[in-house]
């Protein structure tokens, strides 16, 4: 394994093509960070689909309730999906949403994050100071460019496994 940084606010997700690096932001948001770890750390995100991909756009996933799409999915609002761990409160910062940086899907309310995110294959500046940003793809991001697209996609790519850099 390749050595970071700051291997204890590294993610590494497996994809089909190969590794997606994320260098996670716990000064920018502590809360989002625990979460995406805790959940990575108890194996919640692997084999979860990326059920919402749109072109020039980004890549959802965290879904972990309704990981594996099965018949009548129908993902849950992205402020839910992490079984029972309550919703996080937003962590807005000046942070951009610039490509490959990692954003907290949410509902409505700014205050109902949980396990969902997404990937920005793009710089979407519209995003800014609305949705919390806690990652940067640091390595692979060509992996995600290639993340089948569809809402849902009809064959869905999915996160093959999902570790902490420092549990590697």
């Amino acid at each position: 394994m390749a050595d970071y940084d700051d291997p204890e606010n590294t993610i590494i997700i497996t994809l089909k093509d190969g590794d997606v690096v994320i260098k996670l932001l716990p000064d920018v948001a502590p809360q989002h960070v625990a979460r995406m770890k805790e959940l990575a750390r108890a194996g919640k995100y692997d084999n979860v689909a990326f059920h919402r991909v749109i072109d020039g756009f980004m890549a959802q996933t965290g879904d972990v309730q309704h990981a594996n799409m099965e018949q009548d999915y129908a993902p849950g609002r992205a402020g839910t999906g992490a079984s029972d761990l309550p919703d996080l409160p937003a962590e807005f910062s000046k942070v951009p949403h610039a490509r490959g940086s990692l954003g907290a899907a949410r509902s409505a309310n700014p205050n109902s994050a949980n396990s969902q995110f997404f990937i920005n294959f793009k710089d979407n500046d519209f995003l800014n100071g609305q949705y919390t940003v806690y990652g940067q793809v640091i390595e692979g991001m060509k992996h995600v460019d290639n993340i089948a697209k569809g809402e849902p996609p009809a064959n869905p790519d999915r996160m093959i496994k999902v570790v902490v850099a420092a549990d590697a």
